[in-house]
């Protein structure tokens, strides 16, 4: 059965009918890669944004980084985890020293060492380096803040493992409170953008100012097998008379050539005029899909911010 899973605490906006589409005929997708699909409801394209204020360099580490670590997928052995991170399979197994080879489980996470000559055996590799867009943050009815990291990769090839850490500092760059930020995917496709996201509890403070610091990313190989080439069509997004939210649906395809999936997720990430992320939310299937097959899915998505103006989609279909 699908199960939906909210990657922000919606504010229960008043979900009147969704009588005001914002074209006379359901938009078509534009297929951008076999991951992810664009779908711009205005006609005029998203600005361009600037680095923003805050942005932490990897060259300038925020205080007590959370470690890199690795959770293993299906298909993953203990040698191809070395080879993917440049490391040596004698290092792995030393800094997890309770990881048997012969007996990982999917889920699993493990410690990634930085390099044979780290004295402390602290998980800090060097990440692939992927471009932030924009930072915002926005606060909750409960006094919590949820803030959104806009991530693109300008490689030609899929990230994996993306994360951030955002640090909330004061106005004398006090830290306050500090999280790492995830993808609402387990992968980010090359030319394209997804917000990773992080939820600080109440009582977050109002006039904090978010520094963020690039953690993690990995370039995966071509022909992963873990990924399938699934794509997006026939994609609809209604915004409600308020613009605060928006029902939106559409069909996952997957080729004949394909494996049959498993797993799939869709995220949907609103933007608003300025083309600012004010909301994202994804929706899981995990009862299957053929080769050949297509899948409708169906989801409510909420601003966090200002009006809704276009949604993207993005699709991760796993066998």
């Amino acid at each position: 059965m699908p199960r939906i899973l909210f990657i922000f605490l919606l504010l229960t906006p008043l979900l009147t009918a969704c009588a005001s589409a914002l074209s006379s005929s359901p938009p078509s997708a534009v297929e951008l890669t076999p991951f992810l699909t664009s779908t711009p409801i205005p006609s005029s394209p998203m600005e361009a944004i600037q680095t923003p204020e805050g942005l932490v360099t990897a060259e300038a580490p925020l205080s007590s980084p959370t470690p890199f670590t690795y959770t293993v997928q299906q298909g993953d052995t203990i040698s191809g985890i070395a080879l993917k991170f440049g490391v040596s399979m004698d290092d792995l197994q030393a800094a997890n020293p309770e990881v048997s080879p012969d007996a990982m489980s999917i889920g699993q996470v493990i410690n990634i060492p930085s390099h044979p000559e780290n004295p402390t055996g602290e998980p800090t590799p060097t990440p692939a380096p992927f471009a932030i867009q924009q930072i915002e943050c926005y606060s909750t009815a409960d006094k919590g803040m949820w803030c959104f990291v806009l991530a693109h990769n300008d490689f030609s090839d899929f990230m994996e493992n993306v994360s951030a850490q955002v640090t909330l500092v004061d106005a004398n760059n006090r830290t306050l409170m500090s999280q790492t930020a995830l993808l609402p995917l387990n992968i980010l496709p090359p030319g394209t953008s997804l917000p990773l996201s992080i939820f600080f509890p109440p009582e977050a403070p109002l006039d904090a100012k978010p520094q963020v610091q690039v953690l993690t990313a990995i370039r995966l190989l071509p022909d992963d097998e873990r990924y399938l080439p699934a794509t997006i069509n026939n994609t609809l997004v209604q915004v409600n008379p308020e613009g605060r939210s928006a029902r939106v649906n559409g069909q996952v395809l997957l080729p004949a050539s394909s494996k049959a999936a498993s797993e799939i997720w869709v995220t949907g990430t609103a933007y608003d005029e300025s083309g600012r992320v004010v909301g994202v939310r994804r929706w899981e299937w995990d009862d299957g899909l053929a080769p050949g097959g297509s899948l409708p899915f169906e989801f409510m998505l909420s601003s966090l911010g200002g009006t809704i103006a276009r949604v993207e989609f993005a699709v991760e279909a796993r066998p």
